[in-house]
This record gives structure tokens, sequence and C-alpha cells, in this order.
């Protein structure tokens, strides 16, 4: 294969050619061209950044060519403009740097939200017929309420295939196969799989590399693995299918296709795939209209009514299993899942959006802060420049053209602070990667470029649009007799300005206030059970069997470090979808609860702390624990059973009998109250063993556990994980909210504090002759500090004022998300209004005090 060749991007060339002088242009592009060859051995996006930042910066005076069209005038007025632009830069640098690091610093921010919200917004987009496929969901109105699942019954896909002519295509996937062991030789990994029904590549844009999608369920036991299993495996995709890999060593699947890795803008991650049809052949439970396992997902032409077809389907499980009428299907449009994923009695009430919406709302504001220190900056500094404004317009300068003058300056210093915040972003990237979870970069496509040139026009135009008007609207006469007259709505225009900026940094410290202490409640409340110190891995192999469960676990026990030792099947965090059909003493006929099951062994209550509130937990001292079972509290409370131990239920056909009621503990997030839970002993289905080890020994405990794992069941791998770890993912999402929201409020400060810089310098030059006079007639230098700062504070209480009931409602609108949540102290308030003010305060305070320590006689000399 021929290398490629290292060829410049054409829509840089073509810029240049556009501005640059026709004698400048060979030399500089032949140049440039030069340059981007050096730079061979680098990555294209980074030659391509480098060369368009050369290209920007012949972007100058003595470089733009003249026009010779009609437009000529412009072009002499645009180079002006641009020329004593770089004349002003030059002349007041502390202000120029001042808009620089504001400006850039919140197109910094604004580029990594966007790519963020652009990333979130794009999840689940890429399938070609994404705007047919539909998820199969469930609303089941208890007593207590109505919940929403994304499960259903296997059968009612190909029900719905056959009744509903609206349907194309219909899938079935059951997500059974986390962390599962696959080998092939010597090689072993742990791989995550579904299992998915024949027409699953048919919906989804999941495209093959091997294989064909017409043939490549044929085998019911056919695997279809990922490009990266693949090469994991067989160090190749080519020539692997038709291979056979040995599946938790105990069946071979033969290889029938391979599948590109699954794109990160893909909320569906697997690295396997097996045959649903093969699957049901041994669980036929899976198509029973009792079972809640399988995921359904419907593509249907597109002429089909979405609302009409819901309509139709609302009794359609009801029709086909009377027992189970108070489930009602419904579709929910596959890519928008992800971003609205949250129900609320039964109706879709948001999700990862409102955070979306939220950092959105938050780059609009930092770009407007910005804006606003533009604004209060350029007017502060405006007295510098009035001879020059005088002048002008006196040899007849309109004020159209000082207006474009102004913003031509803003719009430039606007696309300097863009090619600043793209180094900061490509510097930040890496950490701001870390933080979401996610793998974004920078491709310099069109959409990214036009959306960053549109951002920075836009914040240039908007922060150049009041001093433009403002400098330009001067009259000359008034300018060159020095009795220039600030006009109240201009005094209100800039304090209006002043509150608005801080009103959103104290909506910003509340927030990160409010956040901070609902993830430091959620992680130290108690959840009824002791997470610290347990970890779990999957029961395989040999261990599956009872016998060497018991072995394993007794070995387990005997090692040093380990305190005990149980196993279950049941995840401690995180909905566990619930069972129903259990009957009770005066249990009610329209009673359709489902209770949350949890599957124990032996010890699983005192490995985790659970503490029993009547009876005993399950115990080798006793026979037939098998017929035994135990409820929470909040399901003895909800079957209004008193005296519940010793009593008899029902359940899937067999008597149990309430050996024990533990405690209410969270096994959900505490956005979810604490459901009826169902402990039931069932040795034959156990997945997952819970070991607690001693905190000081936990290294040499864990190799030690690893060597017996090892040893005991050949084939496998030891991969395991900590139960904290596993509650902290719960949230995520708060977490990084809370992070980012710091790291945003902080950056908003401190914009906000280079605005209030800008308007304490305008105070103070324009009251310099009152100083002098002060300080003449007596005043000290804490009375006159206090008279200028007086101004600021007052602008601060009011945005205080005016921020702590906004932040308020929308602190209060979060935290209803959770069911356990804080309560909003008064102090939230309060101390988000005093760091505020002090944090003013010293923003104006070297300002205040350089002007009150000036010499009386100079500022009496002033011009």
């Amino acid at each position: 294969m021929k290398p490629q060749k290292n060829i410049p991007p054409k829509s840089a060339d073509q810029f240049l050619t556009w501005f640059c002088k026709g004698e400048l242009l060979e030399e500089i592009q032949g140049d440039l061209h030069e340059y981007h060859e050096e730079l061979t051995e680098r990555p294209k996006w980074k030659r391509n950044f480098l060369y368009w930042f050369h290209v920007f910066n012949f972007l100058r005076p003595f470089a733009i060519k003249k026009s010779r069209s009609i437009n000529s005038n412009f072009s002499i007025m645009f180079r002006h403009a641009l020329l004593i632009s770089f004349r002003s830069f030059k002349r007041y640098t502390s202000s120029f740097f001042i808009n620089i690091i504001g400006l850039s610093t919140a197109l910094t921010c604004a580029t990594l939200i966007y790519l963020w919200v652009n990333d979130e917004l794009l999840m689940d987009k890429f399938h070609e017929n994404g705007d047919n496929i539909f998820h199969v969901m469930e609303a089941m109105e208890f007593p207590s309420g109505t919940v929403v699942g994304g499960n259903s019954s296997g059968i009612i896909a190909p029900l719905l295939s056959e009744e509903m002519p609206e349907v194309e295509h219909a899938v079935q996937v059951a997500r059974h196969l986390d962390n599962t062991t696959l080998s092939f030789d010597d090689k072993t990994i742990k791989a995550d799989g579904h299992y998915v029904s024949k027409d699953f590549f048919g919906m989804f844009s999941f495209p093959l590399i091997e294989g064909s999608k017409n043939n490549i369920w044929d085998n019911p036991d056919a695997i279809v693995i990922s490009e990266t299993l693949a090469n994991n495996l067989f160090g190749s995709t080519y020539g692997s299918i038709g291979q056979n890999i040995n599946f938790r060593n105990e069946k071979h699947y033969t290889v029938s296709g391979v599948f590109r890795d699954v794109p990160n803008h893909s909320s569906e991650k697997f690295d396997f795939l097996l045959s649903f049809e093969g699957h049901t052949a041994s669980q036929a439970y899976l198509l029973k209209w009792s079972s809640q396992s399988v995921a359904v997902y419907l593509s249907l032409y597109p002429d089909a009514d979405v609302q009409a077809f819901n309509e139709k389907i609302h009794d359609f499980i009801g029709k086909h299993s009377e027992r189970h009428s108070y489930r009602i299907p419904f579709l929910v449009k596959y890519s928008d899942e992800y971003l609205y994923g949250e129900y609320e009695g039964g109706v879709q009430s948001g999700g990862r959006i409102t955070y979306v919406k939220l950092f959105s709302i938050i780059g609009i504001f930092i770009l407007v802060i910005a804006c606003i220190n533009f604004m209060n900056l350029s007017t502060a500094r405006a007295s510098r420049r009035l001879k020059e404004i005088g002048v002008k317009k006196v040899v007849g300068a309109r004020k159209a053209t000082l207006t474009f003058q102004y913003l031509m300056e803003a719009v430039v210093i606007a696309f300097l602070a863009l090619l600043l915040a793209l180094i900061f972003v490509f510097i930040l990237l890496p950490e701001f990667n870390a933080i979401t979870g996610k793998q974004l970069g920078i491709s310099f496509n069109l959409d990214l470029m036009l959306t960053l040139f549109g951002i920075t026009l836009l914040t240039g135009l908007m922060s150049g649009s009041y001093p433009a008007l403002y400098l330009s609207g001067f009259k000359p006469i008034a300018i060159l007799k020095g009795k220039l007259n600030t006009s109240v709505g201009e005094i209100w225009t800039r304090k209006g300005l002043v509150i608005i900026q801080y009103t959103v940094s104290v909506i910003l410290i509340v927030s990160v206030l409010v956040v901070y202490n609902q993830i430091d409640f959620i992680q130290n409340k108690d959840l009824g059970y002791n997470k610290d110190q347990i970890i779990h891995f999957d029961v395989e192999g040999k261990m599956e069997q009872a016998e060497h469960m018991d072995t394993f676990l007794d070995q387990m026990r005997n090692i040093p470090g380990v305190v005990m030792a149980s196993s279950t099947r049941t995840k401690l965090t995180g909905d566990n979808w619930g069972v129903g059909g259990i009957e009770w003493e005066g249990k009610s006929a329209d009673d359709a609860i489902y209770f949350q099951h949890m599957i124990a062994y032996y010890d699983l209550i005192e490995v985790l702390g659970i503490e029993l509130a009547n009876g005993r937990s399950f115990s080798r001292d006793f026979s037939a624990e098998n017929t035994k079972v135990i409820f929470n509290e909040a399901a003895i409370a909800h079957m209004g059973l008193e005296n519940p131990v010793g009593k008899i239920i029902r359940f899937r056909g067999q008597n149990k009998e309430i050996i024990g009621v533990v405690k209410d503990f969270h096994f959900d997030s505490f956005h979810e109250s604490v459901k009826p839970m169902m402990i039931n002993f069932m040795p034959n289905v156990l997945s997952q063993f819970m070991v607690k080890i001693e905190a000081d020994r936990g290294k040499e405990t864990l190799k030690s556990l690893e060597k017996l794992y090892l040893n005991s069941n050949p084939g496998f791998l030891f991969d395991y994980k900590f139960l904290d770890n596993d509650f902290q993912e719960l949230y995520a999402s708060e977490q990084r909210v809370s992070i980012l929201s710091n790291y945003f409020a902080g950056v908003a400060i401190l914009i906000s504090c280079l605005g209030l810089f800008g308007l304490a310098a305008f105070t103070a030059e324009r009251r310099i002759k009152e100083i002098g006079i002060r300080k003449i007639l007596g005043a000290g230098m804490f009375g006159i500090v206090r008279m200028l700062s007086a101004d600021f504070t007052k602008m601060v209480m009011v945005a205080i004022i005016i921020a702590s009931p906004v932040s308020y409602l929308l602190a209060k609108e979060w935290l209803n998300s959770f069911a356990y949540r804080i309560d909003l102290e008064w102090w939230f308030f309060v101390g988000s209004g005093v760091i505020t003010l002090l944090i003013a305060w010293l923003a104006v305070g070297w300002q205040t005090i350089k002007a009150a320590q000036q010499n009386p006689v100079n500022n009496l000399r002033y011009e």
C-alpha cells in the first residue's frame, strides 16, 4: 500500500488565497507547505491545527490584499479598523490581556461543554433506521403507583410481529452474560454479551466485517464476536469464522461472524452475541407471560403512527394473559431512551437530558459573563480614547464607521481568544474525559468549525456591541471641551450587567454547596448493610455445584484475613427486577405488587451486616431452608401482617414459612424509596460469592483468594470487585455534576472578578479629582475606600437578594429527584452570599486602595 500524501487542508489554502496579497501569496504558501511536510510524524489533526494557526497568523494588515471590486471602500475600512485594533491592543496592554483571559477562559468552558453536550445528543443516533426503532416498555399499575420497566416477556415479540401489520421486525435481547469467561487454546478472557434473536443485525446498525446477517444464526450454537475480541483470541479477524470458542469451559460455540467494535455513541455495550432462539431451547421460561427478563425492540414501517399503535397494544398483554392485565405495553423511541430514561407516574419525566440542559445553560451563562466583562472594561477605559473619538468625528467619521471599528476590535479579540481557548482545550481534554467518563476529541470537521466560528463571532459581537454604541455616541464638541455627562440609563445599564454577573455566581455557589452536601449525605448515610471491605466475584465452573461450593466456602473462611463468606444471585446496587404472584392471608384481590427478589445462601445476611428486626436468618442448623423465606420491613408493612414470623405465604405454587424480618436496607439508589423485598434460599441458582475481608490484610488476603480460586477452578479467571465501588457507580452522574459544577462555578467567579475589577478601574478613573479634593479636605484612606466600595457592595447585595430565591427553587427541584435527601439549610444561601461579597471586595480592593493612596496634587492635575 502506498503511503498517503501529506496534503495541507484545502479550506485553509482557499482562505489564505482569499485574503493574502498576490505578491506575497506564493512565498507564504510555499513556506507553509514545507512546514506542513515537516510535520509528517505528527497526527493529522495536529498537522491541520498548526497549519490553520499559521494561516491565521498572516491575517495582518501588511498581508491583506487590496480589493478592486465595488466594495473597495469597505475593504479599506476593514483594513484600517484592523490596523487600529492592533495598535489599540498594543497601547492598552493590560486591558487587552484581561479581555483575552476572560474570553478565552469562557470559550474554553463553552467548547468543552459543547463537545460533551454534542456527544450526549449523538448517543444511539447512528442507526440507519433509528427513527423507526422502538423499545417495548411496560407500565405496571400497583396500589402504590405506576412503575415502568424496560423488560417484557419474550413471547410478546413474535406475537406483535404476527398480529400488528405496522411491525416490520421484532427483536428479543436477553442481557444475561456479563463478565463471562471465554477461552480459545491457552487464552482465557472475560467479556460481556447478550442473547439476541435473528433480526438483530437487520434492525440495528452494527456492521459485520466477517459473515452475513442473512445466515449468521443458522446454527443455534453460533457466536458473533467483536473485532477486538477476535484479535484478542485469534490474533486477527481474518480466518476467525468457523473457530470454536469455549464458553465457561462447559460448551463450545462456533464463530459465525465478526462485527465492528460497538461505537462510543452506543448505549448498548457488548463483546459477543449468542442466539436467543438457541437459548430458549433450554430456558423456555423466557417465553412465558410471567417472565419479564427480555428486552423487546420493534422496527415499524415508516408510515406507522406510533401514538395510534400504542393505543392498539394497550390491552395486548391482558388479551393474551388475563392474569397479567395490569401490565400495559407501550413504545418508546430507542434513540431517545438514553436522554429520556426516567419515568414518574408512568410518564416520561426526563433523565440525562436534565444535565445536558443544565450544562448548556452554564456554558451560555459563562459566555454572557465574559461578554459583560468586556463591556465593563471597555467603557472603563473609554476616557483614554476620548480625544481619538473626538478628532475622528470632527474630520467626518460617521457613527456607523466608529461602531464598526469597535465591533471589529471585539471580534478580533474574540478570535484571538478562540485560538488560545483551543490550546487550553487540548491541554484540559484528557482531564475532562477522566471526569466525564467519555472519550471526547477535537476533529476539525465542518460542523465543529462552523459552530466554533459562530459562537466566537456571536461572543465578539455581543461583547463589543455596548462599548461600540457607547463610544461612537459621544458628541465631538462635548469630548473636546471635556464636558461628558453620564446618563442615568448608562449607569443603570452598567450596574445591571454587574448584578447579572453576580446573580449567576451566587446561584452557582449555592448549587455547588447543595450538590456537594447531597453527595456527601449519600456516601455517609446508613444503607442498612455494611458495604466496606466486601468483594464479590463470579460463581463459575465446578463452583456452581452445591458440594463444591460448600467446600470452597469452607476453604475461603480458613484463609487468614477472611472474616466471612457467602454467595447470592442478587445485585446489591441497582434495581433487581421483582417477582409477583406472592399470596398471603388477607391479600386484596387487586393487589398486583411486585417484590424485589433477593436470592441468598447461608451467612449472606451476616456477611452484609443486615440487621434482623425479628426472627432468624438462613442457617445450617435447620433443615428444608428452601421452604423458608425472609421479608424486609417494607414488605411486611405492605402485606399488613402482624407477628409475621411463623406465618405461611404461597410463592409459585409452594408454601413458604416466614422465618425472619430484616430491617429495611438500600439495595437501590437514593433516587428510589426502599421497596418491598423477599429473600429466598435457592442454592442452585447462585452466581456471586460475597467475601468480607480484613482491611489491614487486604493485599495478602486477595492473593490467597486468587490462588485458591485458580487451583479449585482451573480454566477460569479470578476477577473481583469491591462492593463499595459498585455503590459509587450508582451516583457517577451526580459525582460528575458535582466536580464539573465546582470548576464552572470557579470559572464564573473568576471572570466576574475581572468584570468588577474593570468597573472599579472605571469608577476610580472617573472620580479621580473628587478623591484628590476629599484627601485635601482631610478624608482618610479608609473613608475613601469605603466610599468607592459602597456602590459595588450594593450591587452584589442586590445580586444576592435576586439569586437566593432562584437558587432555592433550582436546588429544591434537583433534590426532589432523590427519595432521600438533605434539607436546604439557611447557611447555603447566607454562606454563598458572604463568599460572593468577600470575593467582590477582594476584586475591587486593590483598585480602590490604589486610588486612595495617590497624591492628591497629582489627582488635581489630571488632564
